[in-house]
C-alpha cells in the first residue's frame, strides 16, 4: 500500500542537461546543469507498507522509466532504487519500502509542476 509519494522538490536548470538523483532515504544531490535551490519544497522517497505473514521474505521488483509531464513538456524518471535492495524481510509482519529514482532534465526544461498521469507500479512477490 503506498503511503507517501515520490517527490523530487524544486530543482533549477542552468541550461545544459543534468539530473537529480533522489535516494530512497530522501536525500537528494544533482548533476551536470541542474542546481538544487535553497527553498527545496518538498522532496520526498516514494514509501509503501508491505504486510504479509511473520518474517516472509520478499523480492522488488521497481519500474524501468516512468514519464512526466507538465502539459506538453515532459521529463523521464529512471534509475529506480530501493531500500530494501531487492529482497525485503517482514518484521512482525511489516516493512516499509521506500523508493528513490533520477530525474532527467533537458537543458531547456521548462519550469513547472510535474506530475504522472499515472502511478507507477512496485511489486513486491512472497517467497
Amino acid at each position: 500500500t503506498k503511503n507517501t509519494d515520490m517527490n523530487f522538490g524544486n530543482v533549477a536548470t542552468n541550461g545544459t542537461v543534468g539530473t537529480v538523483v533522489l535516494a530512497p532515504d530522501g536525500s537528494r544531490t544533482s548533476t551536470g546543469g541542474v542546481t538544487l535551490p535553497a527553498t527545496v519544497g518538498t522532496v520526498t522517497a516514494a514509501s509503501f507498507a508491505v504486510a504479509g505473514s511473520g518474517s516472509y521474505t520478499y523480492a522488488i521488483t521497481l519500474p524501468t522509466s516512468v514519464v512526466i509531464s507538465n502539459g506538453v513538456n515532459v521529463m523521464t524518471v529512471d534509475t529506480f532504487t530501493s531500500s530494501p535492495a531487492t529482497t525485503g524481510t517482514l518484521t512482525a509482519g511489516a516493512q516499509t519500502l521506500t523508493v528513490g529514482a533520477t530525474l532527467n532534465l533537458i537543458a531547456s526544461q521548462v519550469a513547472g509542476t510535474y506530475t504522472s498521469a499515472t502511478p507507477f507500479s512496485v511489486t513486491v512477490n512472497y517467497n
